[in-house]
C-alpha cells in the first residue's frame, strides 16, 4: 500500500502544480494584444465586425479626485505582473486597483470578484475615467479580471488601464477582441 502511495506521489505533486498554476493565469487574464505600454502611442483601436458596441457618451470633465487615481495609475505603467502582488515590484489587477485607489483614500476589497460588488453598477455607456471595468477572462460570467477606465477617446472607445499577465500594467480598449469578449460589466465606487 504504502508503494502505491509513493508510486503515484509524482502524479498528485504534478496535478497539484497544474491546479495553482491555472488559478494563476485565470485570476488576472491574459492580453493578447495591447493598445498601450508606457512607451507607445494612445491610437485609437479599430473595431472589428463581430464585436459588442462598448462605448461611452461619457464627454464630460472629472473631478480633481479623479485625475489623481488616474495620475497615480498612470505612475505603475510597466511595472511587470506578479500573482498577488500589490506594490510598485508588481501587481496582479486586484493589487493595483486596490494600491491605486488606497493611495486615495477609498479601501476596496483585495479581490476583483469582491470588487465587484463594490459601488454602483453602472452601464458601458455611462463610464467616465475612474471608474471600474469586469472581466470574465475564462469565459462564462465569473469575474476573474478588473480595471480602471482611463480615457474615453472622442468616438466613445473605452480605454481602460489595468495589469495584465503578459505585458504587467499597461493601457487597453474595450475595442479590442480579447477584451470585448471578456467584459461583464461596470462599477462606479467614485
Amino acid at each position: 500500500m504504502i508503494f502505491k502511495i509513493i508510486r503515484y506521489r509524482p502524479i498528485v505533486k504534478y496535478f497539484a502544480v497544474m491546479t495553482i498554476f491555472t488559478s494563476f493565469v485565470v485570476s488576472c487574464g491574459s492580453s493578447k494584444a495591447v493598445s498601450k505600454s508606457k512607451n507607445s502611442s494612445s491610437k485609437a483601436v479599430a473595431k472589428s465586425e463581430n464585436l459588442r458596441k462598448l462605448d461611452s457618451k461619457f464627454d464630460g470633465s472629472i473631478s480633481g479626485s479623479m485625475k489623481s487615481v488616474l495620475k497615480d495609475a498612470e505612475r505603475y505603467l510597466g511595472t511587470p505582473y506578479k500573482f498577488g502582488g500589490n506594490s510598485s515590484s508588481g501587481f496582479d489587477c486586484s493589487g493595483l486597483t486596490t494600491k491605486v485607489f488606497d493611495e486615495n483614500g477609498l479601501k476596496l476589497p483585495r479581490r476583483s470578484a469582491d470588487q465587484a460588488n463594490t459601488g454602483k453598477n453602472i452601464d458601458v455607456e455611462e463610464v467616465k475615467p475612474g471608474d471600474l471595468l469586469f472581466f470574465a477572462t475564462a469565459g462564462g460570467s465569473k469575474v476573474s479580471h478588473v480595471g480602471i477606465v482611463h480615457t474615453i477617446e472622442n468616438d466613445g472607445e473605452v480605454k481602460f488601464i489595468h495589469a495584465s499577465t503578459s505585458k504587467g500594467v499597461i493601457i487597453s480598449s474595450l475595442n479590442e477582441k480579447y477584451w470585448n469578449k471578456a467584459y461583464l460589466h461596470a462599477q462606479r465606487v467614485l
